[in-house]
């Protein structure tokens, strides 16, 4: 790669910045169109087929790479896209601050497990339908983006996409569990929010709503148990080497839908639409992004970026606008360009290596600040459109941002503050 990215010019980098703005803004300037997955598809091979026909003359080896990563990507999250959604969980459940708290909990353990949009998609549904006959509700789909969808994907490489994409660059599979205190300060502090705004919302419901909650309460139930022991297969299957790791994920998400029972997934809603939706875009970001990490993996000093803080910032900042996955690899590739200071702890990639700090501040800016926006990550989107599926309302694009930000700006501070001390 060092030698492609010594020779590869500005412009081959132009797809790249076209293929995350595409995704950024036309959600927001043209909302029908980018409904279609069809539509979706005419975009990426217009901005990614010139590139896919440079790379195989330029640097065939590098679109190899790309492609294979790409698939080991798209294998695990498919795999539990596909087999999460087959499990339900049936009930409705007394609609008290104590029980939000308690699902919201069981999410921020069960996103390490199974994903953040795997725990999005187990635990929204009964979220949302046991505080359906509340009236004062808006605040917990937004808490269940910010905490389950993204914050508490921090300590896997499943947990959150990027976190895998870094595992498949070479970073070890334990590494992220030693981001423990960063997850529990966070999830905590969170949590700790959510107590404090729904047991004031819970104060200001009538009393025929409470009333009513409680008639209507129904014990929890599971549809498609035989799900659980794939999930478990999926997980043991990240350390198969490739390609068997990808068939096992395959196999076993094909097994989910053969033999899972499909009332489960009529009463989630399921769909092959969001992964569908996953799987065509980034399989053009992982085309054209190939000539970009290649230049940041040479010139990545070049961008100023010396501290760990300003890597948290930066990765964060575009993480919210773009998805969090490929900024996550954009500013691995330009951390690994940077001489590594006398004494620094190093953390060994498949090329080269990367100085610790440098890595913690990029997981955490891509995996916390992906919950500023909703097209920050994957299950954003998703549970938003849950959400007023079954009629909660969600704020606007930048009314979430505006009320993610001021939420979430505690956490930053204290993680910028401990770059800070820590460099």
């Amino acid at each position: 790669m060092h030698e492609f990215g010594s020779s590869v010019p500005l412009w081959a980098v132009i797809p790249f910045v076209v293929m995350l703005l595409g995704i950024a803004v036309l959600p927001l300037v043209a909302h029908r169109f980018w409904e279609s997955n069809r539509n979706r598809a005419i975009f990426t091979a217009i901005v990614a087929a010139p590139m896919v026909v440079y790379l195989l003359v330029a640097y065939p080896a590098g679109l190899l790479h790309s492609a294979h990563e790409y698939v080991s990507f798209i294998a695990l999250l498919g795999s539990l896209y596909v087999i999460a959604g087959g499990i339900h969980l049936s009930g409705d459940l007394r609609a008290a601050p104590t029980t939000n708290l308690a699902i919201l909990a069981i999410g921020a353990v069960l996103a390490n497990l199974v994903g953040t949009t795997g725990a999005s998609m187990l635990l929204v549904r009964t979220l949302l339908k046991t505080n359906a006959q509340r009236k004062h509700v808006a605040h917990i789909p937004f808490f269940f983006i910010l905490i389950v969808s993204n914050c508490a994907g921090l300590l896997t490489p499943m947990g959150d996409p990027p976190l895998f994409l870094g595992y498949l660059r070479g970073v070890p599979f334990t590494w992220t569990l030693g981001l423990w205190p960063f997850w529990l300060c966070a999830v905590i502090y969170l949590l700790g929010a959510f107590w404090i705004v729904d047991r004031r919302a819970y104060a200001k419901e009538q009393a025929p709503d409470v009333a009513r909650d409680e008639t209507e309460r129904v014990p929890l139930g599971v549809q498609g148990l035989i799900n659980v022991p794939l999930l478990a297969g999926v997980i043991g299957a990240i350390f198969l080497p490739t390609p068997w790791r990808e068939l096992v994920m395959v196999g076993l998400g094909v097994a989910s839908v053969v033999l899972g029972p499909r009332p489960a997934r009529k009463a989630n809603g399921f769909t092959y639409a969001p992964i569908l939706e996953v799987a065509i875009l980034f399989a053009g970001i992982f085309v054209t992004m190939v000539p970009a990490l290649a230049l940041l993996e040479v010139r990545g000093a070049e961008l100023g970026l010396t501290e760990a803080w300003q890597f948290f910032l930066t990765t964060g900042v575009l993480s919210s606008v773009l998805d969090n996955a490929p900024t996550y690899l954009t500013f691995l590739s330009t951390a690994t360009s940077l001489p590594a200071e006398a004494g620094a702890a190093l953390v060994p990639l498949t090329e080269g290596a990367v100085t610790e700090i440098f890595l913690v501040a990029i997981s955490l800016g891509a995996v916390f600040m992906g919950a500023n926006t909703y097209i920050g990550n994957g299950p954003n989107f998703m549970v938003k459109a849950i959400a007023e599926e079954v009629g909660y309302a969600m704020p606007s694009f930048f009314g979430y941002a505006a009320r993610a930000l001021a939420v979430l700006t505690p956490i930053y501070l204290g993680v910028v503050l401990y770059l800070v001390l820590a460099g």
